[in-house]
């Protein structure tokens, strides 16, 4: 019963915050605060936004309520392995199911702030990848598979830290949701 009145609350917020019954990019970044972070900030709750997109009408860009639960339900309660797809899939921007250091180098800029804090002082953005397709591209043929993210991420605590950009992801949906009005 109580995930009924879970449901009908973030529908009613959802409702409010977006009467069109759609939640558009701009309306995303508003109800998690984003319009005056940094541009990684930015470009990282677009990334975000782009995961949970489905069915991703052209120029659309909208979520609507059964996308929205689904977003929260996989960050708030999803376990660990379904954080690092989800994670996986959201800078996999080709969607050819592989990471080339074009998309590992971009996700480092995403979250530039974050990966440089979990990074070791003096690593540079290259030294990051670098050192991730070190440790994680077991064929060495330039790009990363899911089963090589995965089992990567698992056996290496500082590579969970930066692949797994997500583990607090709930802390911050959390600490965000209770701004809505």
């Amino acid at each position: 019963m109580r995930d009924v009145v879970q449901i009908q609350e973030m529908c009613l917020i959802f409702l409010r915050e977006c009467p069109s019954g759609a939640l558009h990019l701009h309306e995303f970044k508003k109800i998690f605060g984003v319009q005056s972070s940094s541009p990684e900030d930015s470009l990282f709750l677009e990334t975000i936004f782009r995961s949970f997109d489905t069915n991703q009408v052209k120029d659309r860009q909208t979520l609507d309520f059964i996308e929205y639960v689904a977003a929260l339900n996989l960050i708030l309660r999803g376990n660990l392995e379904d954080r690092l797809k989800w994670s996986f899939k959201m800078y996999d921007r080709d969607g050819n199911g592989k990471l080339d250091r074009s998309e590992v180098k971009r996700l480092i800029r995403v979250r530039k702030t974050c990966v440089t804090q979990k990074a070791k002082v003096g690593l540079t953005p290259s030294q990051i990848c670098d050192r991730i397709f070190d440790l994680v591209d077991d064929n060495n043929d330039g790009e990363i598979t899911l089963s090589e993210f995965m089992e990567g991420a698992k056996k290496d605590q500082w590579l969970m830290d930066l692949l797994n950009l997500d583990v607090n992801t709930s802390g911050w949906v959390m600490q965000n949701c209770r701004k809505l009005p």
